[in-house]
């Protein structure tokens, strides 16, 4: 059996408003990793992927280039504990988007 691993990866930079969010779904949806993107009031990208260690560090790895007319300044990568939770990749909302006009 293969282990699942979690990641939790923030991404800063020109990452929102250049649909970074939708890019990251689709190639997370292709990678077969589960979890989440979602925007942070501070202007970076939150995502939280579970999978392989293949496929989420093959999602790492896209994270660190982004999508066309992004610019990732820096990644930051956090460990957790895989859950099993998710089903699928989403974009998920805090409400501070609706709150602020994104």
């Amino acid at each position: 059996m293969t282990p699942t691993i979690r990641r939790r990866v923030i991404v800063r930079g020109r990452v929102q408003g250049v649909a970074f969010r939708a890019y990251t779904r689709s190639a997370a949806r292709k990678a077969l990793v589960t979890g989440w993107v979602r925007n942070l009031p501070d202007g970076s990208v939150e995502a939280l992927m579970e999978g392989t260690p293949e496929m989420v560090n093959s999602m790492v790895a896209w994270l660190r280039k982004g999508p066309p007319l992004s610019s990732v300044d820096d990644v930051r990568i956090y460990e957790e504990k895989p859950s099993g939770e998710f089903q699928d990749f989403e974009i998920t909302f805090d409400g501070w988007e609706f709150w602020h006009g994104r």
